[in-house]
């Protein structure tokens, strides 16, 4: 018995099958990337946010991952309130200091 063009039902099993889930994008993954990429940047650069890389020893990266893990945030989100915290106490120590300066003069 050979396959029918009629036969609507069992069509699908002399086919071969495609491997891998249905193609929802007419890119290739490599053109969606770069898509995705450049998308990611437009909406950054609207919230105001700027790029940028920074070296650091392995044990602090490390302390780092750690705290944001358990705090479950990112770490982008770990060094932006680091920083901040960080100006905020020089700003502190240096109004302090400019008080004492304007008691002793």
């Amino acid at each position: 018995m050979g396959v029918q063009l009629e036969d609507r039902t069992t069509i699908d099993m002399f086919t071969e099958r495609q491997k891998g889930r249905p193609r929802s994008n007419p890119y290739p993954r490599e053109v969606q990337l770069r898509i995705n990429k450049r998308v990611q940047r437009a909406r950054d650069k609207n919230k105001g946010m700027r790029r940028m890389e920074v070296k650091m020893p392995q044990d602090l990266v490390e302390k780092l991952d750690l705290y944001a893990q358990q705090h479950d945030c990112t770490r982008t989100e770990v060094v932006e309130l680091s920083i901040s915290e960080w100006f905020a106490l020089r700003e502190m120590n240096a109004e302090s200091q400019q008080e004492e300066n304007n008691q002793e003069g």
